[in-house]
């Protein structure tokens, strides 16, 4: 299985050798939305917390006597109903999201993530991108002829999630001058996951070579994951 490999200017220049463990995976909803839903839960801080009618200050007098006023009666200003009362059913921080996603199916979902995006011709290979210095306008430049010499205008047009930059190590002048692209993000192979890859409609790997080693090495034994 191979892919073009293009250059910062856009130029076509040979092709890269994709592993069949990570590229060629057939899709697995199931598995992909499970991964996915575990990982959003597994990002929620949980730190929201309400406080109850028995942990707000005050109330403790009843408001007025219970017959004879001829309004309802009541029994606390800190009642849910009141303005100033406590909260009924609101969130608590003491409640655990955590879900446990086994290594092996993260794995898979990473690979089948991985294919679909390349059969769907949204992984982009780069040689290089070129960027020597922190400069925006280096960054846009490189955008722009990869988006012209790769047929996929939407990649220097589109305004959110555009695309995902992946390094195989960091690179502080590249980080830097994508960084006010609100549209992009810049991350290494290493760190990557599958919410990562389905948030951004294209994938940009530069340096595809060492890229790809980086996440082989993630994506061991997925033939064996359910």
């Amino acid at each position: 299985m191979d892919a073009k490999v293009y250059t910062h200017d856009g130029v076509e220049k040979g092709m890269v050798n994709l592993p069949e463990t990570l590229f060629g995976v057939a899709w697995n909803d199931d598995l992909v939305h499970e991964v996915v839903v575990g990982m959003q839960a597994n990002a929620r801080a949980g730190t929201a917390n309400t406080k109850t009618r028995g942990e707000v200050r005050g109330g403790g007098k009843k408001p007025w006597k219970q017959k004879g006023t001829g309004r309802a009666r009541h029994g606390s200003t800190r009642s849910p109903i009141w303005t100033g009362g406590g909260i009924s059913h609101g969130p608590r921080s003491d409640k655990d999201y955590s879900v446990k996603i086994n290594k092996k199916v993260r794995q898979k979902a990473l690979a089948c993530v991985l294919s679909r995006k390349l059969t769907d011709g949204e992984i982009l290979f780069v040689e290089s991108l070129g960027v020597g210095a922190p400069k925006a306008k280096d960054a846009k430049a490189v955008i722009a002829a990869v988006a012209k010499g790769s047929g996929q205008a939407q990649l220097a047009t589109k305004r959110k999630n555009a695309a995902l930059v992946l390094l195989p190590a960091r690179h502080e002048a590249t980080e830097l001058s994508f960084r006010n692209f609100g549209n992009m993000t810049v991350m290494q192979a290493k760190d990557v996951s599958p919410v990562d890859l389905l948030t951004y409609k294209y994938v940009i790997v530069a340096e595809p070579i060492s890229a790809i080693e980086v996440l082989e090495k993630r994506v061991v034994a997925t033939s064996k994951a359910k």
